[in-house]
């Protein structure tokens, strides 16, 4: 499981001992809390979030267990870890996949693989002349884009297939770090049934869990080409046509910046919405991370800030506590704040 391990590797490199074990769970799972969407950030550990899902804790806990039993991390405190030397030197022996875009492309991975899978069908079957098949893709928002996308397109079947055919091939030939093999197989087309999560990594000899990530890494790697170079790639393109763009901020979040943005208090709000005021404060560092023009002065003046983010670098440091001991003035809150809106551009 060498793709997995190493990205929990990493993981655990980025976090210093200042998170438990879970923090990772959580990140590969997706977990919307403020909690998991700050560590993302704050560690650079955007790429990896909800790379996995679902992804059984039990499963989680068994790769912490054999990594542990290989030397490559030792115990930091309660459920908390930090790389040896030979977990180290295995990190950096053993590269990371380089597509991974957790963050950015989360909502989109199921929706295009829909989309691509069933177009591969259906032209395959087109081109074959065949009219008697079960669609792969059972989702009906799926089944009325490929008839509105069959219905426009103006060419023949053939074309249709030629032309499809030679994008894919292009995406493929413009990266030779991926393996074509874990995205085709699954592939099902006139007489052929794609292979299954377990059965594409049965046929390669490799773990479930590692064909799973590599076959994300491929599908973000078509995301990013396709949508910088669109022009090159007209049928993959229309793929993206209609999918709702990424809301990074978590519905209660949303809410809570509709009323921000109508002039109310965080007092006001809190009375409003009947939440406590530490989750309005939740929400307040999700519009640091995720709101560029989002501006924390009302909340934490200049000289703070900049204390505050010395003071993290002096003691090379992310953690709350730490910082609160020597910034007595600084409340949680407002760290958390300031961490959350520069941290990551200071730390990278």
């Amino acid at each position: 499981m060498q793709s997995l391990e190493n990205i929990i590797l990493y993981c655990l490199k980025q976090l210093n001992g200042e998170r438990t074990i879970y923090s990772i769970y959580h990140l590969l799972n997706g977990k919307k809390s403020s909690q998991t969407i700050q560590d993302a950030h704050l560690y650079s550990l955007k790429r990896f979030f909800r790379i996995i899902e679902p992804f059984p804790r039990e499963s989680f806990d068994l790769i912490i267990q054999r990594i542990h039993e290989k030397g490559w991390i030792r115990p930091n405190g309660d459920q908390q870890f930090l790389l040896t030397p030979l977990g180290v030197l295995h990190l950096k022996n053993h590269p990371l996949p380089c597509y991974l875009q957790g963050w950015e492309y989360h909502h989109l991975s199921n929706p295009f693989w829909e989309r691509l899978s069933l177009l591969v069908q259906v032209t395959s079957n087109l081109v074959y002349q065949e009219s008697r098949y079960i669609p792969i893709q059972k989702n009906k928002d799926t089944h009325l884009w490929i008839k509105v996308f069959v219905k426009k397109f103006k060419h023949s079947r053939d074309e249709l297939g030629k032309m499809l055919f030679l994008e894919l091939i292009d995406v493929f030939d413009s990266s030779p770090g991926i393996n074509p093999d874990v995205m085709v197989y699954r592939l099902t087309g006139y007489r052929q049934i794609g292979l299954t999560t377990g059965q594409n990594a049965k046929m390669l000899n490799m773990e479930k869990l590692d064909n799973h990530i590599e076959f994300i890494n491929i599908i973000h790697f078509f995301i990013q080409t396709i949508q910088v170079d669109s022009g090159r790639y007209p049928l993959l393109s229309s793929i993206f046509q209609g999918i709702s763009k990424n809301d990074s901020l978590t519905i209660s979040a949303r809410k809570t910046w509709e009323l921000l943005k109508k002039g109310f208090s965080i007092d006001e709000i809190v009375k409003l919405r009947h939440l406590k005021q530490s989750t309005i404060e939740d929400h307040l560092v999700e519009f640091a991370l995720n709101i560029d023009d989002f501006s924390i002065e009302t909340y934490v003046d200049k000289e703070l800030q900049d204390k505050i983010m010395n003071l993290s670098f002096q003691l090379q440091t992310r953690q709350l506590k730490i910082i609160r001991n020597h910034l007595t003035q600084a409340s949680y809150f407002q760290i958390r704040l300031v961490l959350a809106k520069y941290g990551e551009l200071q730390w990278n």
